[in-house]
């Protein structure tokens, strides 16, 4: 283009200037994104809708190599084609890549590349580019492509036989699981025709079958699960449990594609058989009991809830029959809100009488949340096999509530609600001993309020104790998760302050005491102002007792009120 320019009083060039001109004009309002690159590979020009599309700002691209613009994943492949094009040994490049945003994020576009060459010489010029974006087109087919994979591998691993049924080639697949289900080779031809598959099928179940699964290809509500009994190689019958439904249809409607699992249920048919008796007795029985029963088989799948158990989960029983136990009975543990496992999981495992001993909750499902306490028991066959288990759980919201309110109140300060002296002196021995054994520094500040005492005797204990609630909430916020913050008598305070080397203690009792010192506290419309002398001690392995070390940081805290009060400082073990 340096060419054209220098002879700009020719003829040809003013025109080509002028159509310059336009072809920018024209880019710069296309609603897809276009470029021109130069012969050195950088670009020379970028419309605006290609700067939105990767997040440039206007005229940023300018000057930048276009090599840099296409993501590392598809740069070497890329620019092999556009320098085919720049030199001109192609005319036109199409392909898709992904180009790299501002931000360093890949996103696909189906690009269009053309070379323009000079009038005068035809030699190559630039090459004018066309970027449409095709990035959710592509994620989704990415994400089609791995959802496939996922499930069919996610099946075969849980031993789920697969079948495909395509109308339109009539060609079945079957999974390696559902050969295997019927002792039928991986490499054995199957003769697939619905004859010759009804012929598998046990007699007393062959009429039903054939109007069932007949329905189910259709794609007809309730036939999307079958059970029935098909002979395996060895001649004895199995019993089958199959899903499926329709998942593509033509454009007029037809089903062309029909995809199933089926399942061994045969051992599930043999327990159903054995327990039929004794379920019935059971759950006469269990109608009366006030706790919450739930049996499940051996697959954790529920078998039978009784009414408190309903009232409980906010489940039916019949809504519940067949469903996993962790959909019905979810609970999660109390103190972090995450999905306990329930006892059935161990008593299956291990055929033992199983108690859950931690604080969970069980949520509802209308989302309600009661504290409950459960135990599971098995229930084995006369040979020792373990058929199942019977879940028992209490709700004790109410008992375990007055519980935490017991210990709460036992180990906070009623005023301000930090922990309380009892709480911190066992806090203390616990910070000490990791001191002493794991090598751990922490540190104690000792807090003791300055002019305190006349803020009682002129506004009255009512002003003392909102103050006290004032000071509570400034050294609470100073704390992190692992400090421990508490009151340990009228006007004076501890900190503990967990791996925190004394440098640091001092920066953090500092602050206290300026934030304190800036405490405006106004009363019946006076102003009041206390400050806070702070005395700290290093906690490691040094420490001979819980009681030295209190001692060491109350020696401190004397030592800064000497000085003149509002101050830290910190004991120098003299």
């Amino acid at each position: 283009m340096g060419e054209l320019h220098d002879n700009s009083l020719q003829s040809g060039v003013f025109r080509f200037d002028q159509s310059e001109a336009l072809l920018h004009k024209v880019m710069d309002g296309a609603a897809i994104g276009m470029g021109l690159i130069g012969n050195d590979g950088r670009m020379i020009f970028a419309n605006r809708a290609y700067e939105a599309m990767l997040g440039y700002a206007p005229g940023e691209c300018l000057g930048i190599a276009a090599d840099s613009m296409i993501h590392e994943l598809d740069r070497q492949a890329s620019m092999l084609r556009v320098d085919q094009l720049l030199r001109g040994e192609i005319a036109e490049l199409r392909h898709d890549c992904r180009m790299r945003r501002s931000d360093g994020t890949p996103l696909w576009t189906s690009t269009v590349a053309s070379l323009l060459r000079s009038e005068q010489t035809g030699q190559p010029l630039y090459a004018i580019v066309q970027f449409v974006n095709i990035d959710r087109q592509k994620r989704a087919e990415e994400a089609l492509v791995y959802a496939e994979r996922r499930w069919s591998s996610a099946l075969e691993a849980a031993g789920q036989g697969v079948w495909d049924f395509d109308t339109q080639s009539d060609s079945m697949y079957y999974s390696n699981s559902w050969r295997a289900m019927r002792g039928i080779g991986l490499d054995e031809v199957i003769n697939d025709s619905t004859e010759k598959w009804l012929a598998r099928v046990h007699p007393d179940d062959r009429g039903r079958l054939s109007v069932a699964a007949r329905k189910q290809g259709q794609g007809e509500a309730g036939f999307d699960t079958l059970e029935y009994r098909e002979r395996h190689r060895d001649g004895h019958y199995i019993w089958i449990l199959s899903r499926g439904k329709p998942v593509e249809w033509d454009a007029a409607g037809n089903v062309v594609r029909t995809v199933g699992t089926d399942t061994d249920i045969s051992h599930l048919k043999r327990i159903e058989a054995q327990l039929a008796a004794e379920k019935e007795r059971l759950r006469v029985t269990l109608q009366s009991i006030g706790d919450g029963v739930i049996s499940i088989d051996a697959k954790s799948c529920i078998t039978f809830m009784n009414p408190t158990a309903e009232q409980m989960t906010g489940w039916t029983q019949a809504e519940a029959m067949g469903c996993p136990l962790d959909q019905v009975f979810a609970i999660v543990e109390e103190a972090t809100g995450k999905t306990a496992t329930s006892p059935v999981a161990r008593c299956l495992a291990e055929g033992t009488i199983t108690h859950l001993d931690a604080d969970v909750c069980l949520i509802g499902r209308h989302a309600e949340c009661r504290d409950v306490q459960s135990s599971a028991s098995p229930l084995l066959s006369p040979t020792g096999e373990v058929l199942g288990a019977v879940l028992v759980f209490q709700d004790v919201t109410s008992s375990r509530a007055l519980q935490k309110q017991l210990a709460h109140t036992a180990m906070h300060d009623a005023l301000t609600g930090l922990s309380n002296r009892l709480a911190f002196e066992r806090a203390l021995i616990t910070v000490v001993d990791e001191a002493r054994h794991e090598l751990r520094t922490h540190a104690l500040c000792f807090i003791d309020l300055d002019f305190f005492k006349p803020v009682n005797d002129t506004a009255g204990h009512a002003a003392g104790d909102a103050l006290l609630c004032k000071v509570a909430e400034i050294i609470r916020q100073s704390c992190r998760r692992q400090d421990f913050a508490a009151r340990i008598g009228g006007d004076e305070f501890a900190l503990l302050l967990a791996d925190c080397p004394a440098p640091a203690a001092r920066r953090v009792a500092q602050k206290l005491v300026d934030d304190i010192a800036a405490l405006e506290f106004t009363w019946d419309e006076r102003v009041y102002r206390i400050g806070a002398s702070v005395g700290i001690t290093a906690i490691s392995g040094r420490a001979a007792s819980p009681a030295d070390v209190l001692g060491e940081a109350d020696s401190a805290c004397y030592v800064a009120k000497a000085n003149g009060r509002g101050r830290v400082a910190l004991y120098d073990g003299a």
